[in-house]
């Protein structure tokens, strides 16, 4: 008999994997005994076990993994569980104590269930489902995978926990794990958004299994700017003051992709980002208490911020950043893309004043600039001149493999950059997109349209 209920730290949910195979267990075992089955139970037991392996196949189509998928799944729930020892293995590689003793308790009995092979469940429901699990072979299609890096990193893990010699060794394995990769979400994924529950008024972080792969250097041009984020995020890296970051400009000029650009750069160092739209402010605190004792630096990210003179959610973005009573955790920054450089709509009106309606319109003014004051780093990302444009196309052209000569390039963009919002990066991208989407014919004739 596995020892299944008498894990403590990994304990499964109630209608967790782990439990279902302890109950189905626990009635083959009593069927054993003398208290037979009759074939209304059979069944039932037959379609639950079924179910665990249909519930195991899913996962491993999810994540890509191949060969022993039993193994695989042991290693996810491992991976994943948020616990005191997993989580203290992330901040200090390893524990003493109690809280090792205990690891130490529920990994004896997560090596019996590597071991395990299903027999006498197969063998009293008269079933063979195991040998699918033990040789799963991937279809090879890495395009719907929720992430090649965690399949990778939880395979070969699994690996090593499969072959270990005793507790010890399978126990060092995990916490090894842990200190270089971290543990749950936070520590397999890079990307997260918000998830508000309003029936318990709740906020959950989930990750976002799909982003985008682009590094800062993809960004063409914008050297300066470049530099000035990557300064501030490594200063915040290293645990040194860094500020709060306010990338504002033309549109379409590379704030947002400087952003996934910096997260693609640093993950491996820790650094995580959570993406907040402006309608969910007022959950920043909850998000705050979530995050602020992790062992990771998170970068909260508000894409194309900006407030109207009757939206008043940014207060509390003012109070989270500067001017609550409750400290900003050290391991948080914000960083935001506006297209407007003080975030708040501004009046004639504001600074002119009007007797009738506002008796003190300086105070208004500084209400409104008060929450652009709080990012103590600003970038500007301006469209760039027609000398910067065309080596943007250039640059683009050539990593696109377009065969094209730069001089009609360069002229077929521009009549493109009339019809399409002027001068940028994403003007740029569009218009090599749309000749590589051409007919090849149509590429012989040279007609943009």
């Amino acid at each position: 008999m596995l020892h299944i209920r008498q894990l403590i730290l990994y304990r499964d949910g109630k209608n967790g994997l782990l439990n279902q195979l302890a109950s189905i267990q626990e009635r083959i075992s009593a069927a054993a005994s003398g208290d037979e089955l009759n074939e209304e139970e059979r069944c039932d037991l037959t379609d639950r076990y079924s179910a665990m392996v249909q519930e195991m196949i899913e996962k491993a189509h999810s994540y890509g993994f191949s060969g022993n998928v039993w193994h695989s799944f042991l290693t996810y729930l491992l991976v994943y569980n948020e616990n005191a020892f997993s989580r203290a293995c992330e901040i200090r590689g390893g524990t003493e104590g109690g809280l090792n003793r205990i690891a130490r308790h529920d990994f004896r009995i997560f090596r019996e269930l590597f071991a395990y092979r299903f027999t006498d469940i197969e063998e009293a429901l008269n079933v063979s489902l195991y040998e699918m699990l033990s040789g799963y072979e991937s279809d090879g299609d890495d395009r719907r995978l929720a992430s090649r890096r965690i399949r990778d990193r939880i395979e070969e893990l699994s690996g090593k926990l499969a072959s270990s010699r005793d507790t010890d060794e399978f126990k060092k394995h995990v916490e090894l794990f842990y200190r270089d990769f971290g543990c749950g979400k936070f520590g397999l994924h890079k990307a997260f958004r918000l998830v508000h529950h309003e029936a318990g008024d709740t906020v959950d972080i989930v990750p976002i299994t799909n982003t985008v792969h682009m590094n800062l250097d993809d960004l063409v041009g914008y050297e300066i700017q470049k530099q000035k984020l990557r300064e501030n995020t490594e200063a915040f890296l290293a645990g040194r003051r860094a500020n709060n970051c306010l990338l504002f400009g033309d549109a379409g000029t590379g704030k947002s992709s400087s952003i996934k650009g910096i997260l693609n750069e640093y993950y491996g160092q820790g650094l995580r980002i959570i993406e907040v739209y402006k309608h969910q402010l007022t959950d920043l605190v909850d998000v705050l208490a979530q995050i602020k004792n992790r062992n990771y630096r998170f970068i909260i990210y508000m894409d194309d911020l900006s407030f109207e003179e009757s939206e008043t959610e940014y207060k509390y973005l003012k109070a989270v950043i500067e001017g609550g009573l409750e400290k900003k955790p050290e391991n948080v920054l914000i960083y935001a893309t506006s297209n407007r450089r003080h975030l708040i709509r501004e009046n004639y009106s504001d600074k002119e004043g009007d007797i009738r309606s506002d008796m003190h319109t300086s105070d208004t003014v500084q209400e409104k600039l008060s929450l652009a004051y709080r990012f103590g780093v600003t970038i500007y990302f301006g469209a760039p001149v027609r000398k910067e444009y065309q080596e943007i196309l250039r640059v683009l052209a050539e990593r696109s493999g377009l065969d094209m000569p730069m001089e009609q390039l360069y002229l077929e963009a521009n009549a493109w950059e009339l019809s399409h919002g002027g001068r940028s990066g994403r003007t740029a991208q569009q218009f090599i997109d749309h000749l590589l989407g051409k007919d090849p014919e149509e590429k012989k004739d040279g007609v943009t349209h």
